[in-house]
């Protein structure tokens, strides 16, 4: 039987981003099949009448919903469709312990019991559900149209590999046999560690203070997470981050083994400038069929496509939905 966990959620407006006076918003909550309580924020178009195309969003990696995914769920709910924005397993407001944990199934598993949920939803249409997955989260939103049918469209933004990252550092730096081996007896070390203490360990979100020399990706992330601009309480990144230890899941499990059997509809969209772009652009080498496209945005950054409004793409995104999800 399937049991929901009573979640402490926050009914004040809290977001990184101006309420709209074009949507009505709730707070919703539904279990996946690990037995953890996802909390996410619903956004309804104010006036629409009928079942409405409906969409997940999660993302970024590490972040929480009242960021980014929050602001994308928030827009297209203005252009027409019902959204929710959910905060992963282990982190946010959803439930799960011990906390800032992750692992690639159940990331994807997070986002199949979205589709449940909206499949189930009243107000939604369940032959026309799409998703949205943002940084490392567009990279577990492309894993789950590899295995979800009911998955019509799926936009990955300013997509991350995370197990490409994982396993071979920042520009495949790091793609060695050694220097894999270098990375597991640390974090072996670490879960050593974690067991004597009886806790575990967090890697650090956003670095704080941030060095003259860090690498222009990471001032990236800092201009966001560690500002007003994105700073979230909540937010992994914007805090103590993850744990150390659940990096190995990510090491010991490639992600898109089946991406070129995905028959619904992908959309990819990246900065041209963006750090994580040769990720974007290799992942979509991988998919096959006419209803596959890769969007590059002139001039953008990685976190341009966080919270840009005035460069991600939403009437591009829109346009797509309404194509595919007929």
């Amino acid at each position: 039987m399937m049991k929901s966990e009573e979640l402490k959620l926050t009914m004040e407006w809290d977001k990184t981003f101006p309420k709209s006076d074009k949507v009505d918003h709730k707070k919703v909550t539904f279990p996946n099949h690990f037995g953890i309580t996802l909390a996410a924020d619903m956004y309804i178009p104010k006036g629409a009448e009928g079942k409405l195309p409906a969409i997940a969003v999660s993302g970024p990696f590490g972040a929480c919903k009242e960021q980014s995914s929050g602001l994308y769920a928030q827009e297209m709910a203005e252009r027409g469709f019902l959204t929710i924005a959910f905060d992963p397993s282990f982190t946010g407001e959803s439930g799960g312990s011990p906390r800032a944990m992750h692992s690639p199934d159940i990331d994807v598993e997070d986002f199949q019991a979205a589709v449940d949920f909206l499949s189930c939803c009243e107000l939604a249409d369940p032959d026309r559900i799409g998703i949205i997955g943002i940084c490392g989260w567009g990279g577990m939103a492309l894993q789950t149209a590899c295995i979800d049918t009911r998955i019509k469209a799926t936009v990955v933004s300013t997509m991350y590999d995370m197990s490409r990252v994982a396993g071979n550092g920042y520009f495949d730096s790091a793609d060695s046999k050694e220097a894999r081996k270098a990375v597991r007896e640390q974090i072996n070390a670490q879960r050593t560690e974690d067991f004597k203490n009886g806790s575990y360990a967090r890697a650090g979100g956003v670095v704080d203070p941030l060095p003259e020399d860090a690498p222009f990706f990471v001032k990236d992330y800092y201009d966001y997470y560690k500002t007003e601009r994105g700073y979230h309480p909540r937010s992994l990144n914007s805090n103590d981050g993850w744990t150390v230890n659940t990096q190995t899941s990510l090491m010991n499990m490639r992600l898109f083994t089946y991406a070129g059997e995905i028959d619904s509809a992908v959309l990819m969209i990246h900065g041209d400038k963006a750090h994580s772009c040769y990720l974007g652009q290799d992942t979509f080498k991988l998919l096959k069929g006419d209803n596959k496209e890769l969007m590059l945005i002139p001039g953008a950054v990685h976190t341009d496509l966080y919270d840009r409004k005035d460069i991600i793409p939403f009437e591009k995104m829109q346009g797509f939905f309404e194509q595919y999800m007929k």
